[in-house]
């Protein structure tokens, strides 16, 4: 444990960043999925420091209710508040909190990281609603009371915007959805919001392409014929996906696990997808390219989608960061390559990029 932790600081020496702690996480069977994603958040600095901020602002008692947010919290506390600059810590109360909360992740087999990050983000978004519902309600029944605040008092009969919570401020991006009537040309619009991007992939291709495909135009016609309400009948037209607003922090899931009809099961893709560390965001409604820049990376290790192993590489102070568990290490940016993919389908390289963060230029930059 010291031996990894003082490698570590032997090897940044003195360009060791000021205030920063690089801690490895310990493995409670099979919970490599968890940590890898925990490295990738703790890494998102925006992320990390409006969490430390609603931990100070809401420290309960010691025998107020836990829920995974408080776990959360108190985990990014923990480590940002050590004394050592690295070592090891045991997550796990957070990780009771997961097995608690949710029976997928009781098991002790192995999950998937992205399911984990979507349960995580959805999780934190409802006890954060639910919060602000609760100070609201306490604030009407007792008008000189504001709970940290956030509340606004409004009139029974308004009808209140949902509430967007410091993590929809990171995460969330809106998508529009456009139809366009290929008979009266009307184009019918509709968003959606998101978290991440899930994107198929392709033997030797980019992220970018992947992109491009995920906006290409799709033709509805024959079965698919779209209901248009103009013309008040189906009609062939034509769709396509953008994004109308880029978010913060861009997550992408590369779909690495396909279900093969003929094999009836999954099977991993082990396509090498070129993941650049900037990178430019074309396919918005704006027309403006979006730049973003790459500061994580959950890594599935493995041949197939149910046995296998996740590890993380993240960005922080310009330094690139390998995390496998208990260890950490530093390496150069050119290895974020080897992790890319294989171009041949049989190679021994099963180390594969699975859920990319990249972060705004221009959020970093505010």
């Amino acid at each position: 444990m010291g031996a990894t932790g003082s490698k570590l600081e032997k090897a940044l020496g003195d360009q060791f960043p000021e205030g920063e702690r690089y801690f490895g996480l310990e493995n409670f069977g099979n919970t490599c999925y968890c940590n890898s994603v925990l490295q990738a958040l703790y890494f998102c600095v925006p992320f990390r420091e409006q969490l430390l901020e609603y931990y100070a602002n809401n420290k309960g008692p010691p025998e107020a209710e836990e829920n995974l947010l408080t776990c959360l919290a108190e985990l990014f506390s923990q480590i940002s508040s050590q004394r050592k600059k690295t070592g090891v810590i045991a997550p796990r109360r957070f990780v009771q909190r997961v097995r608690k909360q949710n029976e997928l992740f009781r098991g002790y087999m192995h999950q998937d990281a992205h399911e984990f990050l979507n349960f995580l983000l959805n999780e934190l978004v409802d006890i954060l609603e639910k919060e602000s519902q609760g100070a609201k309600s306490s604030a009407a029944t007792s008008p000189e009371k504001v709970s940290n605040g956030t509340c606004n008092g409004h009139a029974n009969d308004v009808k209140e915007e949902p509430l967007v919570t410091w993590v929809h401020k990171n995460f969330q991006g809106i998508l529009t959805n456009e139809t366009r009537c290929l008979r009266c040309e009307t184009v019918t619009a509709r968003d959606e919001t998101f978290f991440d991007l899930s994107l198929d992939i392709e033997q030797n291709s980019s992220i970018t392409s992947c992109l491009k495909n995920f906006s290409s135009t799709e033709t509805l016609n024959a079965e698919d014929k779209f209901f248009c309400d103009k013309c008040c009948s189906l009609q062939e037209a034509q769709k396509r996906m953008k994004i109308k607003k880029p978010p913060h922090i861009l997550v992408i899931h590369l779909k690495r696990f396909k279900y093969m009809e003929q094999l009836g099961r999954y099977k991993k893709l082990s396509y090498r997808v070129v993941f650049p560390l900037e990178l430019k965001l074309s396919n918005t409604t704006e027309n403006t390219d979006s730049e973003y820049s790459l500061f994580a990376v959950v890594v599935h290790v493995g041949s197939g989608p149910n046995h296998g192993h996740y590890v993380s590489l993240v960005k922080s102070h310009n330094h690139w960061l390998f995390f496998d568990d208990e260890n950490a290490e530093i390496i150069d940016e050119s290895a974020v390559q080897t992790f890319f993919g294989s171009a041949q389908e049989y190679s021994s390289n099963t180390d594969h990029g699975y859920i990319l963060f990249y972060e705004s230029l221009a959020a970093s930059k505010s």
